[in-house]
């Protein structure tokens, strides 16, 4: 052993690649030190500038959503309501008042069907203007138990499209806000106020059960995308009825609102990407969810990019209200959120007490994306056996769940090329090298191809493709113009970015 440090020692390449380890380490160390440093030293500032508690200053209990208790000191009408409130949960309030409230519901519902609602669990994740419309609407219908979570606080901006708030409640949780409100309304509404960011680490608490009864039906009205794919996800696995609300920003069109399956939604970037991410999760459909068709067009509100003035700030990420959230502020008409957030409380109402009604028709598919993969199979034997390898036995690495993901996530249903929707195929882009099979596993004869490798063709497009590409001398310059070359090139960047999610 040290005859072996002597040599290493001994060699001037060893010596510099050592002087060069030590060196990194000790900067590394030394910006890691003077960082921590930092912290402490602004977190040691911070509690030096908190006064002591003595005459001048007084020490007061936090209210239930964190704010100090003096600043909003609850009103004699709220006092009043929240005395009623607690004795009606209690029990002490007259049936036949609240089922006279609930009169038109009980007509429409009948007596069976107002029960079910009345005996109901709904959570409801989001509590913004989607969610405080769905949150008052199945209050007043009749539903007793309503757990609401959102970490968020009622703002000046809020107000446009919340269903519940006043300029008292700004700077107040929403989830309390809505609380106090209804109260007003329905006291014998049993609430279960969560102040909390929905996650998936913490799913399995947030959606628990409440005394022993499951949730009959969960709302998504999230408009972060990581959180709302993971409600769903985690829905759809744990077999939880749930009901989502895609974008209502940029929208004014009411007449263009459907419930449907996710399979079915369109012309809307939140639906995409949440639909894009649960194919990659295994999801495709099966989730009812509210959902606009109506497109953009000249004139029409848009999301705007960030100013120069905010970039100057400094880091962008640091503008956010937490990290991977959004900064900017989406246009929104305040009536829109509102009509999503009934529309979503009152599929809730229909489904729980089981009133008919009709869905929109999911892509049935699947036999489609089988045929297609069974001919990408097909064309990757040929071109295996045109390469000089064995055909027989091949397999590739794509699934009929990944044609359709390709199919309609990336390429819409159409060619690429000709924009045209029938006769689909998917073929490889650019000719293969070498490395077409993946020889890593004895016994295993497999294609290395990738989903980014693939484009959406018409079959005669397919095969001229393959002709003249694949197995022929052309380049993908001598055949296609550069508008098309880039617009391929655009999406496999695309698909190769959502590669991290699978």
């Amino acid at each position: 052993m040290s005859s072996w440090i002597s040599r290493t020692t001994s060699s001037h390449n060893a010596q510099l690649i050592t002087t060069a380890i030590v060196s990194g380490v000790v900067v590394g160390g030394a910006i890691l030190g003077f960082q921590q440093a930092r912290r402490m030293y602004r977190v040691n500032e911070l509690k030096d500038s908190i006064p002591d508690i003595g005459e001048e200053h007084h020490a007061t209990r936090l209210t239930e959503f964190g704010a100090a208790s003096g600043a909003f000191q609850p009103s004699k009408e709220d006092e009043r309501s929240m005395a009623l409130a607690a004795r009606a949960r209690r029990g002490d309030y007259d049936d036949d008042l609240i089922l006279e409230q609930l009169a038109r519901n009980r007509v429409f519902l009948k007596d069976e069907g107002l029960l079910k609602l009345r005996n109901a669990f709904v959570i409801v994740v989001g509590c913004g203007g989607v969610g405080s419309h769905a949150t008052a609407s199945l209050a007043r219908s009749g539903v007793s138990k309503l757990r609401l979570i959102d970490f968020d606080q009622v703002t000046l901006s809020s107000l446009n499209r919340h269903a519940l708030a006043t300029l008292a409640d700004v700077g107040t949780s929403k989830v309390h806000c809505i609380r106090r409100r209804l109260e007003q309304v329905t006291p014998w509404t049993h609430f279960d106020c969560r102040n909390e960011l929905f996650s998936e680490d913490t799913a399995d608490v947030q959606l628990a059960d409440l005394n022993g009864q499951k949730p009959d039906f969960v709302i998504d009205a999230i408009d972060n995308i990581d959180s709302k794919v993971a409600l769903l996800n985690y829905c759809y696995k744990n077999k939880l009825p749930v009901i989502s609300s895609m974008g209502a920003g940029c929208k004014s069109d009411p007449t263009k609102l459907f419930i449907g399956d996710i399979s079915t939604s369109t012309d809307d970037p939140l639906s995409k990407s949440t639909r894009r991410r649960l194919r990659i999760l295994g999801v495709k459909e099966g989730i009812p969810v509210v959902f606009s068709t109506e497109k953009p067009g000249p004139g029409k509100a848009e999301l705007q990019p960030l100013s120069e003035e905010e970039f100057a700030k400094g880091s962008v990420g640091e503008l956010g209200v937490l990290p991977d959230f959004r900064v900017r502020i989406l246009p929104v008409l305040g009536t829109m959120p509102a009509i999503f957030g009934l529309a979503v409380a009152n599929h809730v109402i229909l489904e729980i007490t089981g009133y008919p009604h009709d869905y929109l028709p999911s892509k049935s598919r699947d036999k489609m994306y089988e045929g297609m993969q069974s001919a990408l199979q097909g064309t990757e034997e040929k071109l295996a056996r045109h390469m000089g390898f064995q055909s027989q036995g091949l397999r590739i690495p794509i699934t009929p769940d990944d044609v359709g993901y390709l199919v309609e996530e990336v390429y819409h249903g159409r060619s690429i090329m000709s924009g045209l929707s029938t006769r689909l195929c998917l073929v490889r882009w650019n000719k293969p090298g070498p490395e077409i099979i993946d020889n890593r596993t004895p016994g295993q004869y497999n294609s290395l191809l990738r989903l980014k490798d693939l484009v959406c063709l018409t079959k005669e497009e397919a095969a001229r493709h393959e002709k003249e590409i694949l197995k022929g001398d052309k380049k993908l310059e001598d055949l296609y113009d550069s508008k098309l070359l880039e617009s391929v090139q655009l999406k496999m960047k695309e698909e190769e970015l959502f590669q991290r999610f699978r």
